[in-house]
C-alpha cells in the first residue's frame, strides 16, 4: 500500500484528503453548533413554519433533543453523501489511475466534502445528497421527473433557500438525463410544468407564509422545552432568523458587503486552482455530438450560476454559496458525461506538474468556510 502511494501522487492526495476530512470533523466536535442545533428544535408546533422539516422529523424520535445529535446526524449524512459520490464517480468514470486526478479535484476539493464537514449541521449537504441520488437512479420514465419534484419540495421545506441553491441543479439533471434522452412530449412537458409550478408555490408559501405569528419569547420558550439541556440558552441565540423578513435579510447582506468583498479574490484563486477540472469540463461539453445539447448545457450552467448570484445579493454566507456552486458544477459535469459524445474528452494529465501542483494545494486546503474565506 505504501509503495503504491509513493508511485502515484494522486493516491497519496486521496489518503491525505481522508486525513484532512477526519481532522476537520475532530475540529468541529468541541465547538458550539448554534444554527445546526436550533434547526433540530424547530418543528410545526405553531403551524406551518419555514426551516422546520428536519426538526419535525427529529421530534418524532426525540422528545428532548441532545446537542450530540447534531454531530451524529450530520456526520451520518456526510458519510452517506461521500458514499453516494464514490458510487456515482465509479459508475461515471471508474477508479483507474487515469481518472484519479479527476477524483482528487472533485472529492478532494475544499469546496466539497471538506467544507460540508466544516459546515456540519447546516442544510446545504441535503441538496447535494438528493442531487447525487437523482444522478444514480434510472431516468427512463416520467416517474423520474416526479421524484425530482418531490425531492425539491423536501429541500424547500428543509430551507427555502434551496430554491436557488440546489433546485436549479436538480432541474438541470432532469433536463439532461430525462428530457434530452426521452424527448419532449405533451405528456411529459405537462408533468414537468405542473411539477415546476408546485415547487414554486411551495417556495412562496414557505417564504411569505412560513413566518411565525407568535411573540419570539414564546417561540424561544417552546424551543427550550425541547432541549435536553435547557440551561444552555446560548444555543438559542439564533432564534431571530425565524422572524427576519426578506427585506431585512437583503439589508443585512448589503450592509456587510464592504467587509465581505475582499474575499472575492480568494474565491477567484480557489476556483482557478481547479483549472484542470474546468478545462476537462469545457472539453467534455465540446465533445458532445449534438450542438443543441451543447447549447442547453451552457445555458444550464449560466442559469445555475445566475441563481447563485441572486443568493449572493440576499444572504451573506458567501463561502458556503461559492462552495455549493462549485459542487453543482461537479454534479452537472457527471450529468453531461451521460450524453452522447462524438469523441472522448482528454483527461486531466496525471504526470504533469501543472496539474499535480494545484492538485496538491487543493488537497491541503481543509475548507473554504461559512461567510469569509477560511
Amino acid at each position: 500500500m505504501i509503495l503504491r502511494l509513493r508511485e502515484s501522487p494522486w493516491r497519496l492526495m486521496i489518503a491525505v484528503n481522508i486525513v484532512v476530512l477526519i481532522g476537520v470533523f475532530l475540529y468541529k466536535l468541541p465547538r458550539e453548533p448554534y444554527v445546526p442545533y436550533i434547526h433540530l428544535l424547530v418543528d410545526y408546533h405553531f403551524g406551518f413554519t419555514k426551516r422546520a422539516l428536519i426538526g419535525a422529523v427529529v421530534s418524532l424520535f426525540f422528545a428532548k433533543v441532545p446537542v450530540w445529535l447534531v454531530f451524529v446526524l450530520s456526520g451520518a449524512v456526510c458519510l452517506l453523501t461521500l458514499a453516494l459520490f464514490v458510487k456515482l464517480f465509479r459508475r461515471t468514470f471508474g477508479f483507474d489511475d487515469a481518472h484519479l486526478p479527476l477524483f482528487v479535484f472533485m472529492a478532494g476539493s475544499p469546496f466539497f466534502l471538506k467544507n460540508f464537514m466544516h459546515t456540519l449541521g447546516h442544510f446545504d449537504i441535503y441538496g447535494c445528497a438528493f442531487a447525487i441520488g437523482l444522478l444514480l437512479i434510472p431516468a427512463r420514465s416520467i416517474l423520474f421527473v416526479l421524484v425530482a419534484a418531490v425531492a425539491s419540495m423536501i429541500l424547500i421545506l428543509i430551507h427555502h433557500i434551496h430554491l436557488l441553491m440546489y433546485v436549479p441543479s436538480i432541474a438541470v439533471i432532469v433536463v439532461l438525463r430525462y428530457y434530452l434522452v426521452q424527448g419532449v412530449t405533451l405528456r411529459n412537458a405537462s408533468v414537468g410544468t405542473a411539477a415546476t409550478l408546485a415547487v414554486g408555490l411551495l417556495f412562496f408559501a414557505a417564504q411569505f407564509w412560513g413566518s411565525l405569528a407568535i411573540p419570539e419569547a414564546e417561540f424561544v420558550q417552546h424551543l427550550r422545552g425541547r432541549m435536553a439541556d435547557p440551561v444552555r440558552t446560548n444555543l438559542l441565540s439564533f432564534s431571530f432568523i425565524w422572524y427576519q423578513s426578506l427585506a431585512q435579510e437583503i439589508h443585512d447582506t448589503w450592509q456587510r458587503m464592504p467587509s465581505n468583498l475582499p474575499g472575492i479574490p480568494v474565491f477567484a484563486l480557489l476556483i482557478w486552482l481547479h483549472a484542470p477540472l474546468w478545462k476537462f469540463f469545457a472539453d467534455l461539453i465540446r465533445s458532445l455530438r449534438d450542438q443543441l445539447h451543447r447549447r442547453i448545457v451552457i445555458a444550464a450552467i449560466v442559469a445555475v450560476s445566475a441563481a447563485y448570484l441572486v443568493m449572493f445579493a440576499i444572504v451573506f454566507d458567501y463561502s458556503r454559496w461559492i462552495s455549493n456552486w462549485a459542487v453543482c458544477m461537479f454534479l452537472i459535469l457527471h450529468a453531461v458525461k451521460t450524453l452522447p459524445a462524438s469523441r472522448e474528452a482528454p483527461l486531466i494529465a496525471s504526470d504533469d506538474r501543472k496539474t499535480i501542483l494545484p492538485g496538491a494545494i487543493v488537497t491541503l486546503i481543509p475548507r473554504v468556510g461559512i461567510v469569509r474565506p477560511f
